[in-house]
């Protein structure tokens, strides 16, 4: 990859995402690259920066940002984050709201679904009897296909209790031998939409009791990520709760969020 070549790619990725890519990042942007010159049948990774910078390549700039992306994910990954959302968040926040009130939690980066189903499974064993809902976005088109179709291999699943299993998964049979399927009933309460953290407003109004917006900041410089948890923050509700990676605390950056555990912050209840 010459020069040239990795700092356009770098400053596109930067305008289109803001994730931003170090020179570390250099061989696994030509690693990653070579799938969609393969793909889009480009002889070199020059034409494929001209392919790029064509008035009809739209489709192809969301292929590149899904390459680059990465989504290594895993049912009730950082389980504390979860522990916290059933024993603190939930009886906390629902004991001030209204009844008819619903517990809403964004998923921000979702990726390929297992973090919203696992925040749908803690809500459903948490509120029976209350309103629930949850929003799911992620910038990969590819990786929301997947969290759509919510179809996982039994290595994905097989670290979940066996209780989780029967009462929340359809076990595949015959060609889908193997496969396990969300149930319907709690795919009803997360919808998915492709979204840009950092662009434009926000496909829907809701305000979240709980934002989860986990092991993506670390893609960002402080800039960014200051931007990020201050639009964040905004839809929070006042005494509401978010969570991040525990690799990328907030010690560093500026915000209006009170830490109240590792990688977990709270949104002042009064200004």
């Amino acid at each position: 990859m010459r020069d040239s070549e990795f700092e356009f790619i770098r400053s596109l990725v930067y305008a289109h995402s803001r994730i931003n890519l170090g020179p570390e990042k250099r061989e696994l942007i030509s690693s990653r690259l070579s799938k969609r010159l393969r793909a889009t049948k480009m002889p070199t990774l020059g034409d494929y920066c001209e392919l790029l910078q064509a008035t009809d390549s739209k489709g192809e700039l969301a292929n590149l940002i899904d390459a680059i992306s990465t989504n290594h994910t895993f049912f009730f990954r950082e389980r504390a984050h979860f522990d916290f959302l059933r024993e603190v968040a939930v009886p906390e926040l629902r004991a001030r709201a209204k009844p008819s009130e619903p517990f809403n939690v964004w998923s921000a980066a979702c990726s390929s679904g297992e973090e919203p189903y696992s925040i749908a499974m803690t809500l459903a064993g948490s509120l029976p009897r209350a309103p629930w809902h949850i929003r799911a976005t992620d910038i990969s088109h590819r990786v929301l296909t997947d969290a759509q179709l919510a179809i996982y291999r039994n290595d994905v699943v097989q670290r979940l209790p066996e209780a989780l299993m029967r009462k929340y998964f359809q076990r595949g049979f015959g060609p889908q031998e193997g496969q396990f399927r969300v149930k319907t009933a709690l795919r009803e309460h997360v919808p998915f939409h492709q979204l840009n953290l950092l662009e434009g407003e926000l496909p829907f109004s809701d305000m979240f009791q709980v934002i989860f917006c986990r092991n993506v900041m670390i893609y960002f410089d402080r800039a960014t990520q200051e931007e990020l948890v201050a639009r964040l923050t905004r839809r929070l509700v006042p005494g509401g709760y978010l969570c991040v990676g525990h690799a990328e605390g907030l010690t560093v950056v500026k915000h209006s969020l009170q830490s109240v555990r590792p990688a977990i912050y709270q949104r002042p209840s009064t200004p």
